[in-house]
C-alpha cells in the first residue's frame, strides 16, 4: 500500500527526511539552498558569522524602509 502524500507537510516531516541524509547529501542540500537567491546567502553568512558584518544586508533593508530616499520616490514603511 502506498502512503498518501500530506497536503500540508510540517517541520517534523522535513526533519524525518533529513535524518537519512549523509554528510555529502547535507552539504549538497545546503549548497542548493545557498545558490537559490541572495537572501539565502545572506542568511547563511549571518548564521555562520562569515564576513565582516554578516547582518549588513538586513540592516540595509531596515534602513531603506525607515529612511527612504525621497529623491527616488521611495516610500516609508513601518
Amino acid at each position: 500500500m502506498v502512503k498518501p502524500v500530506k497536503l500540508n507537510p510540517t517541520w517534523n516531516d522535513v526533519k524525518t527526511k533529513l535524518i537519512n541524509f549523509n554528510h555529502v547529501g547535507m552539504i549538497a542540500l545546503v549548497q542548493d539552498i545557498y545558490a537559490l537567491n541572495k537572501e539565502n546567502q545572506a542568511f547563511l553568512h549571518a548564521r555562520f558569522r562569515l564576513g565582516e558584518d554578516a547582518l549588513k544586508p538586513y540592516k540595509n533593508v531596515i534602513s531603506r524602509w525607515l529612511w527612504p530616499d525621497v529623491s527616488r520616490n521611495q516610500e516609508i514603511s513601518i
